[in-house]
């Protein structure tokens, strides 16, 4: 029987970690080697959203729209399992995919406008107000704000505002 040194490794290290008390910090390994969960944005305008893993899965619903946050929540070979912002969840192909960050705007009062600030900071001029709903392209996150752009804006808003970040996430 032929034992490859990388199996041997792995043993040895479990074996290691399992009887000193060390606990390593469980991070799920992914096909793609990405951190699980985490968001993404939507590629493609037509996002066919399944049941399971393989196109032989029923097909759920359709995304029409471009540029939507989601997150991945599972992998599986090529496939990813997302959930919308409103916590609909469902497999795609990983191509239809971007990396690209973007965020959706949360009020709680759906009426209400989130003030998008000329800096990072709420005594910053207010450069526009944003409905809830609203997509917008995440350039940065830094100490409670992230810096969104889309058509019409460009500015400063507080991060729990914002579906599409995790909350303290810092992006550059």
């Amino acid at each position: 029987m032929k034992v490859s040194c990388a199996l041997v490794w792995a043993a040895a290290i479990w074996a290691v970690s399992a009887t000193s008390g060390f606990a390593a910090k469980e991070t799920p390994v992914t096909t793609s080697g990405l951190p699980i969960p985490r968001y993404v944005s939507l590629k493609s305008d037509h996002v066919n959203v399944r049941a399971g893993p393989t196109r032989e899965n029923e097909l759920s619903w359709i995304f029409t729209r471009s540029g939507l946050p989601v997150e991945i929540t599972a992998e599986f070979e090529n496939w990813r399992r997302i959930r919308d912002s409103e916590g609909a969840e469902g497999w795609v192909y990983h191509s239809l995919l971007s990396g690209r960050r973007t965020a959706v705007v949360t009020m709680k009062d759906k009426d209400a406008l989130a003030p998008i600030y000329d800096r990072a900071d709420a005594t910053g001029n207010v450069a526009a107000r944003l409905q809830a709903g609203v997509v917008a392209q995440v350039k940065r996150c830094l100490n409670g704000w992230c810096r969104v752009i889309g058509t019409g804006f460009d500015g400063w808003i507080e991060q729990q505002r914002l579906w599409g970040v995790y909350a303290d996430e810092k992006l550059d």
